[in-house]
Parts: C-alpha cells; structure tokens; sequence
C-alpha cells in the first residue's frame, strides 16, 4: 500500500485514518505545500502513533522545517495526547540520517542514574529485590530524564527553523483541550497502580471523581505553560530552576525516594553515537548501539539470513518456527551481553562464524531455552533478571530536503511513575536495570545499577540504506523487550516477503524469549497454530502492551509507509 498523499486538508487523512480518535480539523485549514516542493523532489512526511502528533510534525514541515524540527513538535504533543507511553519527562534514542553527507548519526538521550545511586537501591532490607509494581511507581526508578537534551542537541546540529516556533500546536492543545482517545481511554480503565498516584488520579479525573473516559475532553493548562517556558528558555527550563527543583522534590519524595538531585540534572548530556550496521539481503541496516539492543535486532537478521525463511511464505508454519527459533537464540546472547558496559562483544556477536554456529543451532523440532552462546571477545556471561515494560512510542519524519530522523521515545512503564511536574510524567527507566545486581556466585550483572549509567534499552530506531548509501527505509516499536520481536517480524514481511510496509506491521506478532513463546494466538490461522505445535512451540497468548510499529520504505522511488493497526497511528505526506 503506498500511503497516500496530503491533498486539500489535513483533516481528510485523519478522517480516513482515525475517525474514532480525534475530531478533524474543519476544511478550510488546509496547509500550503510550495516550502516542501525543494529542487530534491523527495516527499517529506510523519508517520506516528497519533494523528495529533503527526499533524504537528507536518505543519513544522510545510513551514520549512527539517526533520529534527518537526521531531521536536511530534514528541511535545505525543507528551500530551499519548501519555501512557513517552513523554519530556522521558528517554529516547534518535537516529539521524543526514541526506547531504549520508552520515549516520545517534543522539542517545537514555535517563540516567544518579550520581548517589546504588547497585543495591531496589533491594529491601533483607537484600531481596522489591516488588515491581511497588518499583514503578516508587521515587527511585525515575532516570535523569534525556528526550529534551537530546532533541536540543540534535536542533543545534540539524534545525532550521528557531527552537521557540516549534511547540506552538502542542500549548494551544494543552490549553484548549483534546478528546481523549480509544487507546489512551482504555488504559485509564485499567488498574495501573500509577493511576493511583495522587497528581494521575486528580489529572485524569471529572469534578465528580470519576475517571474520564473515551471522548471527554481533557486540558493540561501547566503542560501549556511549562511548553511555553520550554519554548522561550532552551533545555534549561526543564534541567534548571523551578522545575528541576519539582523533579528533585517529586522524586526524592516517598515511598521508595530516589536520590536524583539538581546537580543530576544540570549535569546531563546526550551522548553522540555512531550506530551499528550491518548487511541484510539488499540493505544496510544500522541501529543505536549499547546500551541499546541494535546490535542483538543485527544479529536476529544474521540468524534469519542463515534460514530459508525468505523463500516461504506468511502462511507456512515453518517460516514461523524459523524466526521464533531465531528470536530465542538472539534473546539468549542480548539478555546475557548488552548493558551500558565496555565489554558488550559487539563484533563477537556479528562474526560470521559466530552467527553460523548459532544458526546450525535450529533444527526440525523446537529446542530447550538455549543458552548464550560464547561470541569472540566475550566476558563469563551471567544470568539475567531486567524487567521492561513498555510504556513507548515511536515516529519517523523525513523532510523535504531527504533529511529522516526515526526516534523511539519513552517513559518505560504506562504513565511513567505516574508522578507529575508540569504537566507531565516522570520516567520511571531505572527499573530498566536488574533489580539484583549479583548472582548466586558473585558475579555482577551487565545491566546492574551504578550511578550515571544508563540502562539496557530494547529501543532500536532503525534506518536502513541501499548500496548507495542512500536513504532506502526506517522502522522502530514501542513494546519493551519485545520490540525486536516487532521489528523483526515486520521486516521480514515487508523484505523476505515483499508485502507492502502496512500489511507487513498488520502480520500477527509472534515474541520467542526462553522457554515463552507468546503472540496474538487468535490472530494466526489455525493451521500456523498447529504446524507449530507439530514442531514443538505451543504458542500462548501474548502479555504487555500492543506493538506500535511503525516503517517506511522506499520502493521504486515511491514512500511506501505503514502503521501499527494496534494503535492509533497516521501517515502523512506532503506532495513533492
């Protein structure tokens, strides 16, 4: 499916896209197109999890904005109409294509912890790990939240249009007010223990005490007035003064406090990453490096590649059983290697030697939880014990100049730690690393807590390139530790299997991790179901949050984009 185009209105597309979702703007506010028609003749577009969001990002594009510009407006307003999943008061991964150059750039804006944490902070008393949903909600699992510093880093670097121009949709929404959504209207139904924070409670209440729910209008007067500081003063207005003082105070309050303190928030800096990459069938795919988990999604493909699943078919149980094998054994060596530590065997992990004897692993009938393996230049591997919710987003822009930038932003768990500071939620990343630093024989884990880490991450913007170096595709998830599941079903569907980039998110989601192996059961033709269990995999419903995939290609010149059916998601373009 080629998406189509942004013609007289924006809001026909949301219409066609998300009627449920939001009412669409009236007719005559249409949007002009000559700043996008640029001598490059590439169609810029958005494509995100919510057509607010996507609508934002666009009107900074036909304003002539880059793709970084146009970041920046999607993720303030995602922040007010999607705050189940990411937030400013979060973390993100950004990957930048940059079309001029064809570098490749990763702006790792991943909380971090603070410097007075301990690796024992999400112990109790008698050294046992504490509960996780006493942990979410808790002051302690709030990171040094990065998605601001590293938008502002990459608008130093990428922006073209002034830093106070860019949050003018998401105040005027704060103030007037949206419609809340399905999607968000579904999980204020759900008992999330962060709904019962007091300041979530009060947010997300009528006068009467009752609960809003799908199509009440909620407005976020302090979101719109802290945007607006935002606006005027840079970064500072979040990693100084006032508010800083508010997150210092919200988190260091308790039960659980955290030690987060102002000097934490002065001193944060996103961290400029060269991303990983690595051949698959005709692309150069390349992903945020530790402590993201791009490198374990590059081997997935490696494994995948080593099969015959590109010669199969969606309907075949055997391409099935090839990815879900293959999902396993890359989730064994991720979960045992990556961390925000220097000793992850990157290139161990992507010899080919390496990938060929971890391949040679699947074989007719389904194997036991495998074990990681031993890639060249590893350490002793040590078990495992990070739990990750999914409380995540992600979006893709390309401007008219062929500039994409592909960013998964987060507030880990659904709503955070549904503690609130100017109209937003805090993170609630620390429960991202092990909650038990050590093992039984002493050994620390790669994904232990100390202070200024930044935990594990299953986030992998990804962008792909042809064999010119050119721009050729992009494609994340929201999902926790199952995002490389999304991501990799998704690419296999659209690559090895040639389906167009919507019907490919549409397939159902399979997750293989250890002895669980989960999916949408009742999404899979009952004949994939049993040609799994002939061969060992009894397939169970599947647990945690919807994917929210969401990819483009580039085919023949055409955009060929899709989202994530499970959500609310939108693709808008502007004519070239």
């Amino acid at each position: 499916m080629i998406i189509s185009r942004l013609s007289a209105t924006i809001g026909l597309v949301l219409v066609a896209a998300c009627a449920s979702v939001q009412s669409p703007p009236a007719a005559s506010q249409t949007l002009a197109t000559e700043a996008a028609s640029v001598e490059s003749g590439v169609e810029p577009f958005v494509i995100a999890a919510n057509p607010l969001a996507a609508r934002a990002g666009i009107e900074v594009l036909e304003r002539g904005g880059s793709a970084v510009d146009a970041a920046i407006a999607v993720q303030a307003m995602l922040s007010l109409v999607e705050p189940q999943s990411s937030g400013i008061g979060g973390g993100a991964f950004l990957h930048y294509f940059d079309a001029t150059t064809g570098d490749l750039t990763v702006f790792d804006g991943r909380e971090t912890a603070p410097a007075q944490a301990s690796r024992t902070m999400f112990l109790d008393p008698d050294g046992e790990p504490i509960s996780f949903r006493d942990a979410v909600v808790s002051g302690r699992a709030t990171g040094v939240p990065g998605v601001v510093a590293a938008l502002s880093a990459a608008h130093e670097a990428h922006g073209t249009l002034p830093w106070n121009g860019l949050f003018g949709s998401a105040i005027r929404t704060a103030d007037e007010g949206f419609i809340v959504s399905p999607r968000l209207g579904r999980f204020l139904a759900i008992n999330f223990p962060q709904l019962s924070v007091p300041e979530a409670n009060a947010y997300f209440s009528r006068p009467d005490g009752t609960r809003l729910q799908v199509g009440d209008r909620l407005r976020n007067p302090d979101y719109a007035a802290f945007l607006a500081r935002l606006a005027d003063q840079g970064p500072s207005a979040l990693y100084s003064g006032s508010i800083a003082a508010e997150i210092v105070e919200r988190t260091r309050a308790g039960p659980l406090g955290g030690q987060m303190t102002m000097a934490d928030l002065a001193n944060y800096r996103p961290i400029e990453r060269q991303p990983v990459c690595s051949a698959y069938r005709i692309y150069r795919v390349c992903a945020p490096p530790p402590p993201s988990s791009g490198v374990g999604f590059l081997q997935l493909l490696g494994l995948l590649e080593r099969t015959d699943i590109a010669e199969r078919r969606p309907e075949d149980p055997r391409a099935w059983f090839l990815f879900a094998e293959a999902s396993r054994l890359m989730y064994a060596d991720r979960d045992r290697y990556v961390g925000d530590v220097p000793t992850v065997p990157v290139e161990g992990l992507l010899d080919p030697a390496y990938l060929d004897s971890r391949a040679a692993l699947i074989g007719e009938r389904a194997m036991p939880a495998p074990e990681a393996g031993t890639p060249p230049g590893a350490e002793r591997p040590v078990a495992d014990q990070t739990h990750e919710p999914a409380g995540t987003s992600h979006f893709i822009v390309r401007d008219a100049r062929g500039n994409v930038v592909s960013i998964t932003t987060t507030v880990e768990s659904i709503f955070g730690t549904g503690r609130m500071v100017g109209g937003f939620f805090l993170n609630n990343q620390l429960t991202d690393f092990s909650f038990n630093p050590h093992q039984a024989d002493g050994s620390l884990a790669p994904n232990a807590v100390a202070p200024g880490k930044r935990p594990r991450s299953s986030m992998i913007p990804l962008i792909l390139l042809d064999e010119a170096g050119n721009f050729a595709g992009a494609i994340g998830s929201a999902g926790g530790n199952s995002i490389l599941a999304y991501v990799g079903k998704s690419l296999v569907g659209a690559i090895d299997w040639g389906l167009p980039m919507q019907d490919a998110l549409a397939l159902p989601n399979l997750v293989a991790r250890g002895e669980r192996i989960g999916g949408e059961v009742g999404d899979f033709d009952p004949a994939i179901v049993a040609g799994l269990a002939e061969r060992g995999i009894d397939l169970l419903p599947g647990q945690g949050e919807d994917s929210g995939v969401h990819g483009v290609l580039i085919r023949n010149g055409e955009v060929d984009g899709g989202f994530d059916p499970r959500r609310e998601g939108v693709v808008l373009t502007l004519p070239r």
